[in-house]
């Protein structure tokens, strides 16, 4: 029997932030996940670690207020990975007037701490933009102002990653299937893929279980009052546009939404919608008429429009948002609740939240648990501790030294491996001096060594967890370059 202090259901942003806060304050940790690390909402947002510049406009201040603090302390936790940009916003003067448009920023300015990677906002003349030449004529005042893009599932990939590294276990394709309390502990039943079962004992839980939250708190017999979740599907698509590697753009809509377009690996990626959703989250998919409207909002704004026939990937996630009774799902709040239960042994539910908060709130749900385990160690996360990788700084500079350390690698896979890995590229080259010494090319540069390192390292199990997750690759590689990639790491695994 696995005896713990902390079990942690639900491998998303949320999971593993509170799984490496916990294990940083020296608790011993469990955290299973049914399927993969951020297999769903977590790898199927914006990729954005933003305050939320649209939430002014519905009075949720103290979110953007929070929201724009953490921005700055996530792009010091992983600087190779969370890269600042310049968003530029259109001017329409039928959506919205320019003084709006204009106060709005100048309080996105002033509700959070600034930094030379997040200047102020100012006024854009489209004609001097490199943006101009790609949006409408029409358009020719617009807003600029800094947030920054993230790969969300590498976020969570190396939260998980560094609680390992404090000690914690990471347990993926592992479903918690029963749950009860009992003489002040909690015990639960996991099943690995392979219907393996073993029993856990823990002091506390946390339900982190995302867009199934709700349902596990109904299983725990919570007693603090029921899940007050709404589940949002938000939809993206993917074109192979040229597009600017350091711009995007914020499209205000006639039906009162906002739709950002966004470089994304060589290509445009745009999102995203609100849609209710109903059912069986691993099973949401993106909807035709979503296509339609992503298409439309782009095309509001384009100089070459957009059409679906043009779309080489699409992906959708079910948000866990905090219910309302507006009947509109894009107003609702994408702030989150902690609801505990510490009638006998304590349950944390951790219910809505987004990317960009993900810290705080690990820091949160660990400082309401500290009362009852009180050998748990003090909150250490504010001052932006570096995930794995990070020595090198930046993309730009971990460029630079995986270049020194290995100037035979391609270009292509140089960058990609820089952002991806930073500082920790060294440990996966492990004395490779030549392409020859990284293996078989799976194709787009994707080699047995990088793949071998993500199963030994990250948890990968599956092409898909390569090529959609810990990688972008599956938008270059065809399907039978990823069967050939399934049937080498199922021939290793045997």
């Amino acid at each position: 029997m696995h005896e713990v202090d902390l079990l942690v259901i639900g491998g998303g942003i949320n999971g593993a932030g509170i799984a490496r806060d916990a294990s940083g304050r020296g608790l011993k940790v469990l955290l299973c996940e049914q399927h993969d690390l951020a297999a769903h909402t977590s790898s199927a947002s914006s990729k954005l670690i933003h305050g939320g510049l649209r939430y002014l406009e519905q009075g949720e201040f103290s979110l953007v207020r929070k929201a724009l603090g953490e921005r700055e302390v996530v792009r010091r936790q992983a600087p190779f990975l969370v890269r600042p940009m310049c968003f530029v916003l259109p001017w329409q003067p039928h959506l919205r007037p320019r003084w709006m448009l204009r106060l709005g920023l100048w309080l996105y300015d002033h509700l959070g701490r600034r930094s030379p990677a997040f200047p102020a906002s100012r006024a854009v003349d489209l004609h001097d933009d490199p943006l101009g030449a790609l949006l409408s004529p029409q358009l020719q005042h617009a807003f600029s102002y800094a947030d920054a893009q993230v790969d969300d599932a590498r976020l969570v990939v190396l939260n998980a990653l560094d609680a390992a590294q404090r000690g914690a276990c990471i347990l993926t394709g592992t479903r918690c299937v029963d749950l009860q309390r009992g003489h002040g502990r909690w015990h639960a039943v996991l099943e690995n893929a392979a219907g393996h079962q073993q029993t856990v004992q823990a002091q506390a839980v946390v339900n982190a279980a995302g867009p199934w939250a709700g349902g596990l708190l109904e299983r725990m017999h919570a007693r603090s009052g029921g899940p007050a979740l709404r589940l949002v599907q938000g939809s993206h698509i993917v074109l192979r546009r040229a597009w600017p590697n350091d711009r995007a753009c914020l499209l205000q809509q006639p039906d009162g939404r906002v739709v950002f377009l966004l470089p994304f690996h060589d290509h445009l990626l745009i999102g995203t919608t609100d849609t209710d959703y109903r059912g069986d989250p691993a099973r949401c998919s993106v909807l035709p008429a979503e296509v339609d409207y992503l298409c439309s909002a782009a095309n509001g704004y384009l100089r070459d429009p957009v059409a679906p026939a043009e779309v080489v990937w699409q992906f959708a996630g079910v948000r866990p948002l905090l219910a309302d009774p507006d009947p509109r799902a894009a107003k609702l709040s994408r702030d989150y609740r902690l609801q505990l239960d510490a009638e006998g042994a304590p349950a944390l539910h951790v219910l809505g939240g987004k990317l960009t908060t993900y810290r705080v709130l690990a820091e949160e749900a660990l400082d309401l648990l500290r009362p009852y385990l009180p050998h748990a160690g003090p909150a250490w996360t504010a001052a932006g501790e570096p995930l794995p990788g990070s020595d090198w700084g930046d993309a730009g500079q971990a460029r630079e030294q995986l270049r020194h350390q290995a100037p035979w690698l391609p270009e292509a896979t140089l960058r990609r491996w820089a952002s991806a890995y930073g500082s920790r590229s060294i440990d996966l080259l492990h004395g490779a001096r030549s392409l020859f010494d990284l293996g078989e090319d799976f194709g787009a540069g994707l080699h047995a060594r990088e793949v071998a390192f993500l199963c030994d390292h990250e948890w990968a199990r599956s092409a898909e967890d390569v090529l959609w997750r810990r990688s972008k690759l599956g938008l270059q590689m065809d399907a039978a370059q990823a069967a050939r990639l399934q049937a080498w790491m199922d021939s290793r695994r045997r």
